[in-house]
């Protein structure tokens, strides 16, 4: 049987049938649903997920990069609802409520250096938004007023307002949208493992790889160029993490030609990593900091922007106002859970779990670098992916087909049918990201190995 064999699902019925009908779902060829029903999930138990036919999966991408503290948390339902019933909502516009300023004092103190000052939002590429508005009057209000645009790396992803999709590296992503916001340009990423020539020396990677971050400053103009966007493990194409020096380098460019250095941690923070921000294990201090998911482990809504206090400064001049802002932003309920919520990572010492578990993590995963399909396995912390090849030997990656019927139809059905809800992707080279609740361990650990393995092993012979 091949894969374009593979039995085809029948058509929906009940919930999932009112969901064809009815609910517009992102990311999804919505168009599939009237024959391949969509999953539904109703319910959530630790590292468990559970659909409506009563199926128990293994949730290992925390819901999409955000339950660090694993489902049905009672505590934080509790917290919501109190504070529901106290002060359901109010906006932080020229007024604040003592969950937005306890939250803000608390990532503030958490932050490394001089990130003292939090913008609240809804969710990360608002975030994002955030960040490159607050880049472009930051130095309008400097007097350099040409400084606006944006260095980002390829393939990345950093959210899908029209700003942040500018800054969003994934040109298939942005062409049914353009022309978007002017301004976002783009340069290597750090995937060493198709930088053959690199192989043998990370570090002269490293330095490579930021070079070509100068080199476009310089080729764009150092008068015209207000920030450099980049993930410290970037999430798109598959857990690239940062080679040895590369940061510092960066960041020795940034401040050398006065361009602010954002750390996209909307993935990356929150424990993910096994420290608050990412950047503090990576060895950075950067200008701004944008962060969402793990704060509130899902629970309910919340991203921010934090910056340091340079950055703010000109904004406290008088009569100046940062004209931007969401309703929803510094919820009081969202702000009441997310303290809530870095009190059990706190508490539960989730962090040191994770710095802890990270290499058990990886030597699990790579004994599926046995199999013909398995060409690299790469990330760090709970936040790992499994680059697919059509020849380990010569690093060949599947042809447009072969990525269709693999990535977009067989394994994530499949996966899922055997237990595990994990992320097949190919918005670059094909992979498999793994990003389990901070709360796994190495049962959890074999129970993946051993899924992804009975998987895979039958997508190779279907090929």
């Amino acid at each position: 049987m091949t894969l374009a064999e593979h039995p085809v699902p029948t058509g929906p019925t009940g919930l999932a049938a009112t969901a064809a009908d009815h609910l517009w779902m992102h990311f999804t060829r919505m168009g599939r649903a009237a024959e391949h029903p969509v999953p539904i999930i109703t319910k959530g138990e630790g590292v468990y997920i559970y659909d409506d036919k009563g199926r128990r999966i293994l949730d290992g991408l925390s819901g999409l990069f955000v339950v660090q503290v694993g489902h049905g948390r009672r505590e934080l339902a509790e917290v919501a609802a109190k504070q529901a019933e106290q002060l359901a909502f109010f906006p932080i516009w020229g007024y604040a409520h003592p969950n937005a300023i306890r939250l803000a004092e608390r990532l503030a103190g958490e932050a490394p250096g001089d990130l003292n000052r939090v913008f609240f939002t809804t969710g990360g590429g608002e975030a994002v938004e955030s960040a490159w508005k607050v880049a472009k009057q930051y130095f309008k209000l400097l007097g350099k007023p040409l400084k606006h645009k944006v260095i980002s790396r390829a393939t990345a992803y950093h959210g899908t307002p029209q700003g942040a999709l500018a800054i969003t590296g994934l040109p298939a992503m942005k062409q049914d949208f353009e022309p978007l916001t002017p301004g976002g340009h783009r340069v290597p990423n750090t995937n060493i493992y198709r930088a053959t020539e690199y192989a043998e020396d990370a570090k002269a990677f490293g330095r490579w790889a930021a070079d070509r971050i100068e080199e476009a400053i310089l080729f764009e103009g150092p008068a015209t160029v207000a920030a450099v966007v980049l993930e410290p493990v970037q999430n798109s194409g598959g857990c690239f993490t940062p080679p040895p020096g590369y940061f510092d380098r960066v960041r020795e460019i940034c401040d050398k030609y006065d361009v602010l250095l954002v750390s996209d941690e909307v993935i990356c923070g929150f424990g993910r990593h096994g420290t608050t921000f990412a950047c503090e294990k990576f060895g950075f201090v950067p200008d701004i900091i944008t962060c969402a998911k793990g704060m509130t482990s899902g629970y309910s809504p919340i991203g921010a922007m934090i910056t340091t206090d340079r950055v703010i400064e000109p904004f406290l001049a008088d009569k100046v106002v940062f004209p931007h802002g969401y309703t929803f932003a510094g919820h009081p309920v969202s702000a009441a859970v997310a303290m809530a919520n870095l009190d059990i990572i706190d508490r539960e010492g989730l962090n040191q779990r994770v710095l802890d578990n990270q290499d058990a993590f990886q030597a699990t995963l790579d004994k599926l670098s046995d199999l013909p399909i398995v060409g690299d396995v790469r990330g760090d912390g709970y936040f790992w992916a499994i680059e697919l090849v059509a020849d380990k030997n010569t690093k060949l990656t599947f042809d447009a087909d072969q990525r269709e019927r693999l990535i977009k139809g067989f394994l994530p059905g499949k996966l899922f049918e055997n237990g595990l809800y994990c992320r097949p992707d190919d918005r670059g080279d094909p992979v498999i990201q793994l990003a389990p609740p901070l709360t796994c361990g190495q049962a959890e650990f074999d129970e993946m190995e051993q899924i992804l393995r009975a998987t895979l092993t039958e997508a190779w012979t279907l090929l």
